[in-house]
């Protein structure tokens, strides 16, 4: 892969771990990192890093992606390191008093992402990405597969920024400008895409995988989601958010399938499976 660039790791320092991807901060230069999990094929890095540049070339608040590299097993990318900054999930967790006020402001810059106009020449429909999913891999009993199908084809494309893994740990401030990182699932469709992905993870993540990801309990991501939605929707209306709720959750089970083979390589359980097909039409 002549287009990667060998870095070596000496020269670099560990700054954190996700679900997918290890970061490290260059000693000398002003960049980060971001190497896959063993498992993910150069080309997937690849995709993702160009997908990045193309957000960063749109005008989207992101740092900016330099180069494409690799330390000889694992593939990724070197971005741009912004100096000073917090994760908002960072933030919450060292200063827990400031919940509400990173809460709210994530909602503000989700809705203000969400009512950006995306070019679709340039972006992938994240309908049709998922739809690409479920025809080409076989990773789900067929009856869901269908059912995933079928939901799909009455889901509208709309042209809004979708993030494609919205959560608290992908935006990033250094308290006088905020920047999403991780845009490499970057598309356009409806902002439910991105909503469901958040809910499941407020609301279904365990106290280990909560710790190790968010460095949150699950009681304080469900807590952020209770302060995030009501401000996202502008309504505390408890019916209309039980139903926006109830929305999102065939949005949700169609995309899990896809987000765990992402993450792990392989097939949901059928524990799991069983449970989230009930939530399609």
């Amino acid at each position: 892969m002549s287009e990667y660039v060998t870095i070596n790791l000496d020269e670099y320092i560990r700054t954190g771990e996700g679900g997918t991807a290890v970061s490290y901060k260059h000693k000398g230069r002003p960049a980060l990192a971001k190497l896959y999990n063993p498992g993910f094929e150069a080309d997937r890095a690849r995709e993702e890093f160009l997908t990045a540049r193309t957000v960063f070339e749109l005008g989207i608040s992101t740092p900016e992606p330099i180069r494409l590299v690799t330390d000889g097993e694992r593939y990724g990318a070197e971005y741009q390191l912004i100096q000073g900054k917090r994760s908002f999930t960072r933030i919450i967790s060292e200063e827990p008093e400031r919940m509400e006020e990173i809460s709210l402001e994530f909602a503000r810059e989700a809705r203000k992402l969400h009512d950006t106009k995306a070019d679709t020449t340039r972006l992938h429909s994240y309908k049709e990405r998922l739809r690409k999913f479920y025809l080409e891999m076989d990773l789900v009993p067929e009856e869901f597969k269908q059912r995933a199908l079928s939901f799909l084809d009455i889901v509208p494309d709309t042209p809004a920024c979708v993030h494609g893994d919205l959560q608290i740990g992908n935006i990033i401030t250094d308290g006088a400008h905020n920047w999403w990182i991780d845009v490499g699932e970057f598309a356009y469709g409806v902002p439910e895409w991105d909503l469901s992905l958040m809910w499941t993870i407020c609301h279904n993540m365990g106290k280990t995988r909560a710790d190790h990801l968010f460095h949150l309990t699950p009681e304080a991501l469900t807590a952020h989601w209770n302060i995030f939605l009501p401000a996202y929707l502008g309504t505390s209306d408890p019916q209309e958010l039980g139903d926006f709720t109830k929305r999102l959750l065939p949005f949700y089970a169609v995309k899990v399938p896809y987000v765990f083979d992402m993450a792990e390589h392989g097939r949901l359980p059928d524990v799991a499976l069983q449970k989230i097909i009930t939530f399609l039409p």
